[in-house]
């Protein structure tokens, strides 16, 4: 506490990646913090449960990657990771492919282990448009219409709720192809997951900083604002400022787990469903992010793609062009609000992965300490 004892330098609202990192550096500065959110755990969507001696994730997978060191040393600092590689898969009328798209992708779709046969193959198969009108135009002028059709629509028509034809070619920028065997999703240097789940990885972050949950920063905003001298927010933009510009569109997700007395459901940790067969768009199998782990069960988690209506969890932005416009507005606004810091996923209104996240409150929080000399 400061010295008059009546207020904290920080109120953070939201104990997700963004508010509990800006809060072990602010603490770590000599600062003192409080957290309120109004969950009843911690760590945000990044939150872990062990069940049946498996770490779930409650929130859908998380798997963390990075080239940034010193993100990873920050982690580091928090929990043990271990050496899991993310290499998914994914089913099309009960045919398996393997994803990332690569060499054994291309032999699957076409039998071809010859790397300039699979570019020839993709090349005749684009519509070379230079101007692609939506996604499905910009998808087929990226890979062709074999992994379009197969490992593409269906699954981007269920995540987005829409016609793939109706969506703008701005969601897809690129689709990485590579010309090799190699199934790991992800090219970052460092990759794991937390030893013991994310959950034991955010009480070590936070465990001399004072949270308080079940706690609704709009139930009381004067109150809460009184605490302290900033307030670093990490909610929804729109809904800090009372949706004076209108309400920013999200999709949802709907999870639903099973314990299954088998130790071993699917063989892989994660298997995206790419055809309208399945209504949900993946399975999860959890005990997969670990290693070696024994329990006689397993916990698997069926995850669906729905529209946002108030009262969810606001997952994805859609950042379409009104949304864009709409949120910038928000943005020119926050600017005037000195004693406060808008930081994370929904203040920033922009879909980030675990790394980004900490990267921007590790630069916030020291933009914020270069401006105030702390």
């Amino acid at each position: 506490m400061k010295k008059d004892q009546t207020k904290y330098d920080f109120l953070i609202v939201g104990c997700g990646l963004f508010g509990s990192t800006f809060a072990r550096l602010a603490t770590d500065s000599g600062k003192s913090c409080l957290i309120i959110d109004k969950r009843n755990h911690i760590a945000g969507n990044c939150y872990t449960k062990n069940i049946e001696g498996i770490d779930v994730h409650q929130y859908g997978p998380h798997i963390f990657h990075t080239n940034n060191e010193t993100v990873w040393n920050f982690v580091n600092r928090f929990a043990k990771f271990n050496h899991y590689i993310h290499c998914p898969k994914a089913i099309y009328k009960d045919e398996m492919y393997s994803l990332p798209f690569n060499m054994n992708t291309f032999y699957e779709l076409w039998n071809t282990v010859d790397p300039a046969q699979a570019k020839s193959i993709i090349e005749s198969q684009k519509n070379n448009n230079s101007s692609p009108k939506n996604l499905e135009e910009q998808a087929i002028s990226l890979v062709g219409k074999d992994i379009y059709n197969i490992l593409i629509k269906g699954y981007t028509e269920k995540q987005w709720g829409r016609s793939a034809n109706e969506l703008p070619s701005f969601i897809i920028k690129r689709l990485p192809l590579r010309f090799t065997f190699n199934n790991n999703y992800f090219n970052d240097k460092y990759q794991g997951i937390p030893i013991g789940g994310y959950t034991t990885m955010f009480n070590n972050i936070l465990s001399d900083i004072p949270v308080e949950l079940n706690s609704d920063y709009f139930s009381n905003r004067e109150y809460y604002n009184s605490l302290a001298e900033n307030v670093v927010y990490t909610g929804c933009i729109d809904e800090f400022f009372d949706y004076e510009y209108g309400n920013l569109e999200y999709r949802s997700l709907d999870f639903k787990s099973e314990i299954l007395n088998t130790p071993n459901y699917q063989g892989v940790s994660q298997i995206n469903y790419t055809s309208h067969d399945h209504k949900w768009t993946r399975i999860v199998e959890h005990k997969h992010f670990e290693l070696n782990n024994k329990s006689d069960k397993t916990v698997i988690t069926k995850e669906y793609s729905l529209e946002y209506k108030k009262g969810m969890i606001p997952y994805y932005p859609i950042n379409n062009t009104h949304n864009q416009e709409v949120y910038s507005k928000y943005l020119k606004k926050s600017k005037s609000f000195t004693n406060f810091i808008f930081g994370g996923r929904l203040s920033e209104y922009k879909y980030m992965d675990m790394h980004v996240v900490i990267e921007s409150a590790i630069n916030t929080f020291n933009s914020f300490q270069k401006r105030h000399s702390i």
